[in-house]
């Protein structure tokens, strides 16, 4: 991170970055084939394991995956702007990094309680699970605010991930089952979402994952969260929050 910069922007990058459902995809087209070696942009769905590390389901027959088994450097553009007048004052992030295949099977769930369209395709045989490790990244946060991101700025470690991740599920059904209103006051209290049937879908230390059809938004924590005894503390001061009519 540039000089002068803190942990708050960093969580801010994060925060962009997992609130985006979808991303700009770029490869570098595969030998052999038209325009080799020339960047190839495409568009694709977007999860991320607890740690932060962008997770994308994607087919073997698309050309960015081909791609990507040629060569794994890539890079993710995740856009921030939507709701700005002028699109080039809202935030972006972009970042760059490796895919690998993964088949870890929490996570596959954790990109598919995001996308439940998604589970349609995902037992199909040539559809698969990759995991970006990020390397790098650059975020211009408005007009004239530029930062360069490390890895370190991008990627939680995993000793702040392990014991959330081991209780997310049960985090997210027990407020789903017992603390609907408290998801819809994040929805629409703090996030200025309109009313409708909000649902916890994901949860990690530096904030949650709501979905109400095909809407969804991004609760940023105010502080990192490591365990469920942290995570319940700031969901009920971010309900106390949402009752005085405060906004995020």
């Amino acid at each position: 991170m540039t000089e002068g910069e803190g942990p708050d922007r960093a969580a801010a990058a994060r925060n962009l970055m997992r609130g985006c459902g979808q991303a700009t995809l770029a490869t570098l087209t595969r030998p052999g084939s038209d325009g080799e070696g020339w960047p190839s942009p495409s568009l694709v769905l977007t999860g991320f394991a607890p740690d932060g590390s962008p997770l994308l389901l994607i087919s073997g027959l698309a050309e960015h995956t081909r791609n990507l088994g040629a060569d794994p450097r890539c890079g993710l553009l995740f856009d921030g702007t939507a709701g700005h007048a002028d699109r080039l004052t809202g935030p972006r992030l972009s970042v760059q990094g490796e895919a690998v295949r993964d088949g870890d099977p929490a996570l596959l769930r954790r990109f598919l309680a995001r996308h439940p369209s998604a589970e349609t395709y995902a037992g199909f045989g040539d559809f698969a699970l990759w995991q970006v490790s990020v390397a790098r990244g650059h975020m211009v946060a408005g007009f004239g605010r530029i930062h360069s991101l490390s890895v370190d700025d991008l990627r939680l470690p995993a000793a702040d991930c392990a014991t959330l991740a081991g209780a997310e599920a049960d985090i997210i059904a027990h407020m789903n089952q017992d603390h609907a209103d408290a998801i819809l006051l994040y929805a629409t209290r703090l996030l200025g979402k309109m009313a409708g049937d909000w649902r916890l879908t994901g949860i990690d230390p530096d904030g949650a994952d709501l979905r109400a059809g095909q809407d969804t938004a991004r609760l940023p924590f105010a502080t990192r969260v490591t365990h469920g005894g942290q995570a319940r503390a700031e969901l009920v001061r971010l309900v106390a929050q949402a009752r005085t009519g405060s906004s995020l």
